[in-house]
């Protein structure tokens, strides 16, 4: 029993350390089953430890705090400057932040702009306010579309496919050693200076806080209301209609075709973390693990989703969780209606 529970308390400062998700397998066996295990597998478990604590010793490990931001961006040189306005307010160590983003399909002035920073930021400025990496990826789709079929239920299946494709490129060329990855949309009006560190705190495999629109009116008093309507969590409704739906159904959050009977971010009331079972990418912290566990934006059908919300359903599928923060808000610009 006492050698049991060394090999467990091991394991946990292993996996605490290398951010393997909780619970492991160990030879067929979880961790929370390890006082079963023989004697014979827990020797076994020993000489692995041993060798990779051998390893570890003579490997440099990356910072544990260190993070990538990544950004697809198409056409969106209007909003680059309230972008980086929105980075410098950050409360979180410049030296600990790499950047990358992907311009795909831009006919405007995005990659110009975006080359200027890099130089700014890199070059010309106080070494204080360089990243450790500021990375520009090109890759174009050739996906036209107007900005009024953006929303067009019709198009999303198509259109959310080739939104997929470009984040699997980005992330696939720019992640390193990075231990988090922080996908954050070009068109934010607002969101706390605070907000890594106040995310990585519940040490999630994933987490998004909830996207909302300002919809105030000139004069009248703030008024917020909910724009990611791609973070949900099942209900008993939703699965009822699941379960009549055909393999090859493609469902997206549209209320005008669809009733999916979900509960979104803004329907819960005074709680603070709630498990999620589909996910937007306005704003979400992974841990690096999840991507290189094989995790994908799928382009593929995943219980009827694909991009965000079908990472989402492979995560879970996988054993990793994905939480949602109905009462920690970040602010979408106004979209045109």
């Amino acid at each position: 029993m006492e050698a049991a529970e060394g090999i467990l308390e091991q394991i946990n400062i292993y996996v605490k350390t290398k951010q393997i998700p909780m619970p492991i397998k160990v030879l067929g066996k979880t961790t929370t089953d390890v006082d079963s295990v023989s004697s014979e597998k827990l020797d076994e478990i020993r000489k692995i430890l041993a060798k990779n604590t051998e390893l570890r010793e003579i490997t440099s490990e990356p910072d544990p705090d260190s993070v990538l931001i990544l950004t697809p961006i198409k056409d969106g040189a209007e909003y680059l400057d309230r972008y980086f306005s929105l980075i410098d307010r950050l409360d979180y160590p410049r030296s600990n932040i790499s950047i990358a983003f992907l311009v795909s399909d831009s006919i405007d002035k995005t990659q110009q702009i975006l080359l200027q920073k890099q130089k700014q930021y890199q070059q010309d400025g106080p070494e204080e306010k360089r990243f450790n990496r500021f990375e520009i990826y090109r890759q174009d789709f050739f996906y036209i579309l107007s900005h009024r079929q953006r929303h067009d239920f019709k198009m999303q299946r198509e259109r959310r496919t080739v939104m997929a494709r470009a984040r699997n490129y980005l992330w696939t060329r720019a992640l390193k050693d990075e231990q988090w990855v922080l996908w954050i949309d070009g068109d934010l009006e607002e969101y706390p200076p605070t907000i890594i560190k106040d995310l990585m705190a519940y040490d999630k495999d994933i987490i998004v806080p909830a996207c909302m629109e300002n919809r105030t009116k000139a004069g009248g008093p703030i008024r917020h209301t909910l724009y990611d309507h791609n973070a949900w969590q099942e209900t008993d409704a939703s699965r009822k209609m699941l379960a009549g739906l055909k393999d090859t159904d493609f469902l997206a959050e549209d209320t005008k075709y669809i009733k999916t009977g979900r509960k979104y971010m803004s329907m819960f009331k005074n709680e603070e973390i709630v498990p999620l079972d589909g996910i937007g990418g306005t704003f979400t912290l992974i841990k690096s693990h999840v991507h290189r566990s094989g995790i994908v934006f799928p382009t593929w059908l995943v219980e009827h989703e694909v991009e965000t919300e079908g990472f989402a359903k492979l995560a879970k599928l996988n054993g990793f969780g994905v939480y949602g923060l109905p009462s920690y808000h970040v602010i979408h610009v106004r979209s045109e209606t």
